[in-house]
């Protein structure tokens, strides 16, 4: 049984990098451990580590066992350690306060924790040949090492925290949906090369993920009522779906100059047509369809039109087209 770990330092949002070896060791571990790499102090950010946490839970990515933080192991690499000294080949592995580096502390709690198979990217892969003479000094047998590829951003340099879609928050902000970000890095699996952010192919998915939502989920991740889901549809993300939402909900001020269409969309309201036939009756006399929805919406385009007459309440409808 593969025994994985995940161990990201608390610097706030995953790294989409991160996010990519968090998934990749999901799919490869039947245990995995959640482990926080507090051994660097100057790196760590108050609430760094709930980040995380949020992020991994808004993936859907699970773990077994933890958050173990290796700040509250720090005795136990000491006495593991102790027999090494506090350098080992020029390397420094307890500070002169007392602290182990991150180099002891990650092989003490490989060890300790069975791990079998260690995930991560190739920018860790220097580390590989110490780490082995480390598991061999202490006695121990060296997971097997898995590097993957990085993500990079459009500059061909490794993607940046601060860079758009760097992060998981900031795609969460974006209103990527959960699933599209997910699916994108199941699709990346284990990269042996780099692979360059591809917003467009995110952009697809999340399309994807809200077309496959219900009505019912759809309003609720939106936060409007589920009347209004129809408007959401064809939305390629839930900030652009939030914002068909407002057109609806919080419809702008605009000067409509059509009396004639507005006074035939009130007739066709008050006998009860559907809103697709209201559409296409108007249509058929050449009735003025911006002006209609600049009336209901305050915009001149934005979702399908008989989608917002059957969000709207019929007296709403018929006020706005007053």
């Amino acid at each position: 049984m593969a025994r994985v770990r995940f161990a990201p330092s608390p610097t706030g949002s995953l790294h989409l990098g991160n996010a990519l070896s968090a998934v990749a060791n999901r799919r490869l571990g039947k245990w995995m451990l959640l482990r926080i790499d507090d051994t660097d102090p100057a790196r760590n950010v108050p609430d760094g580590e709930n980040a995380i946490l949020r992020d991994l839970e808004w993936l859907g990515i699970a773990w077994d066992e933890g958050p173990v933080r290796q700040s509250d192991r720090a005795e136990r690499h000491r006495e593991v350690g102790a027999p090494l000294g506090d350098r080992f080949e020029g390397l420094t592995l307890v500070r002169e306060d007392g602290s182990p580096t991150y180099h002891l502390a990650s092989v003490v709690d490989d060890i300790d924790f069975r791990i079998t198979h260690i995930v991560r990217g190739n920018d860790h892969r220097p580390n590989e040949e110490l780490h082995r003479r480390l598991f061999d000094a202490l006695g121990a047998t060296a997971p097997e090492f898995v590097h993957h590829g990085l993500i990079l951003g459009p500059d061909g340099r490794k993607l940046a925290k601060r860079a758009p879609g760097g992060t998981v928050a900031s795609l969460r902000d974006e209103g990527i949906p959960a699933e599209a970000v997910r699916a994108y890095l199941e699709e990346l699996g284990l990269p042996r090369h780099d692979v360059h952010l591809d917003p467009a192919r995110l952009r697809r998915l999340s399309t994807e993920a809200l077309a496959a939502l219900s009505d019912e989920e759809l309003a609720a991740r939106v936060g409007v009522p589920v009347s209004v889901a129809p408007v959401l549809r064809g939305a390629r993300d839930l900030a652009e779906a939030r914002a068909y939402a407002a057109l609806v909900l919080e419809p702008a001020e605009a000067q409509v100059y059509s009396p004639e269409t507005l006074a035939r969309f009130r007739e066709l309201v008050e006998a009860g047509a559907e809103p697709r036939v209201v559409v296409r009756e108007l249509k058929a006399v050449g009735g003025d369809l911006k002006a209609l929805r600049l009336a209901l919406t305050g915009q001149e385009r934005g979702p399908e039109l008989a989608a917002v007459i059957a969000a709207l309440p019929r007296d709403e409808l018929l006020r706005r087209a007053t």
